[in-house]
C-alpha cells in the first residue's frame, strides 16, 4: 500500500471562471502542465511520495465555469495510469435523466466516484425529501447500484457566487438514512463551521467517512481534536492546488508531523481510502474514452 491523496483537483482550467481560476493556489508553469498532462502529474506524486490521488470534478457552470465536458476530461486524464488516477465526475443535481447518465459515467467513462458540490451548484443534498429536485433521488440509488461513492462537499467555500447555507453537512443525514449501502465521502470534514456535525454523521452512519483535506494539517488536531479514536472512519486529502495549498508533499509531511501514532497514520493514509476507492476491478469491461 501506498498514501493516497483523496481530494486533488485535476480540472480542466480552460472553462473555469477568470475570478475563480485566480483563486488556484500556485499558477506556475510547472502547475499549469501538470493540470493537462497526466504524464507530468504522476511524476509530481512520486517526487510527493503519493502513490494514488482522487481527481475531483464536478459540473458548476454558475459558480465556477466547469459543464459536462469535465467528465469526459477527467476520463481520459485518469486513462493514462487507471490504477494510480481514480477519476470522479459531476453530474448536475437537476438531470433529466440522471440513471442512464450514472450508468454512461461508470461504465463508459470509467469514472469511479461522484462529487457533488451543493454551495457551487446550489442545492440542497436532501431536496429529494420534499419534491424540489426529485432527481437526487434517481443518483443516490444509481450510484449505490453502480458502487460508486458520492463525495459532498462540506463546509464553506470562498469562491466568489458560492452559497454557503447549501454547506452543512446535517443536509447529508436523510442520504445516509435513506441510502444505507451508498457510500458517502464530507470532503473537508464541514471546515470551519460544522466540524462537529461531520464527525457524528461519520460516527452515526457506517457509510459515511469523514474527509480532512482543505485543512491545514499542521491545524487539524485543532479542528478535529478526536481524530485519533475517529481515525477508522477518516481520510486524508489536500485539495491540491485550492486555496492555500501550494504543495502535496508539504501537506503530507505536515501531516506525519502531527505525532499521531503509526497506525493511525497508516489507517488515514492508507488503509482507509483503499477501503473507500478500492484497486480498480481489471476484470470489467469499463473502457475509458
Amino acid at each position: 500500500m501506498g498514501v493516497t491523496d483523496c481530494h486533488v483537483h485535476v480540472n480542466l482550467v480552460s472553462e473555469m471562471r477568470p475570478d475563480a481560476l485566480r483563486m488556484i493556489a500556485s499558477q506556475d508553469a510547472a502547475t499549469i502542465r501538470m493540470l493537462g498532462e497526466p504524464g507530468a502529474f504522476l511524476e509530481y506524486l512520486d517526487r510527493c511520495g503519493v502513490e494514488r490521488a482522487v481527481l475531483v470534478n464536478y459540473v458548476a457552470p454558475e459558480v465556477i465555469g466547469y459543464t459536462e465536458r469535465s467528465n469526459e476530461f477527467v476520463s481520459r486524464y485518469a486513462a493514462a495510469d487507471p490504477d494510480r488516477l481514480i477519476a470522479v465526475g459531476g453530474i448536475r443535481p437537476d438531470h433529466p435523466d440522471p440513471e442512464r447518465e450514472i450508468v454512461r459515467l461508470h461504465r463508459e467513462l470509467g469514472i469511479r466516484a461522484l462529487k457533488l458540490h451543493p454551495p457551487h451548484q446550489l442545492f440542497r443534498p436532501n431536496a429529494y425529501v420534499d419534491g424540489e429536485l426529485p432527481q437526487l433521488r434517481a443518483i443516490y440509488a444509481a450510484c449505490a447500484r453502480e458502487r460508486m461513492p458520492v463525495i459532498v462537499h462540506t463546509g464553506t467555500s470562498v469562491f466568489p457566487r458560492a452559497r454557503n447555507r447549501f454547506s452543512d453537512p446535517m443536509f447529508v443525514e436523510d442520504v445516509a438514512l435513506d441510502f444505507p449501502e451508498l457510500t458517502i465521502v464530507l470532503a473537508h470534514g464541514g471546515r470551519p463551521i460544522w466540524m462537529s456535525t461531520a464527525v457524528f454523521l461519520a460516527r452515526r452512519f457506517p457509510n459515511v467517512w469523514l474527509e480532512v483535506s482543505g485543512v491545514p494539517p499542521s491545524r487539524l488536531l485543532e479542528y478535529f481534536p478526536h481524530l485519533e479514536r475517529d481515525a477508522e472512519k477518516v481520510l486524508f486529502g489536500t485539495d491540491w492546488p485550492g486555496p492555500g495549498v501550494k504543495d502535496i508533499r508539504a501537506n503530507v509531511d505536515a501531516f506525519r508531523a502531527l505525532g499521531l501514532p503509526p497506525e493511525v497514520q497508516t489507517r488515514i493514509l492508507e488503509t482507509n481510502p483503499r477501503r473507500v476507492f478500492p484497486p480498480r476491478d481489471t476484470s470489467s469491461n469499463t473502457t475509458p474514452g
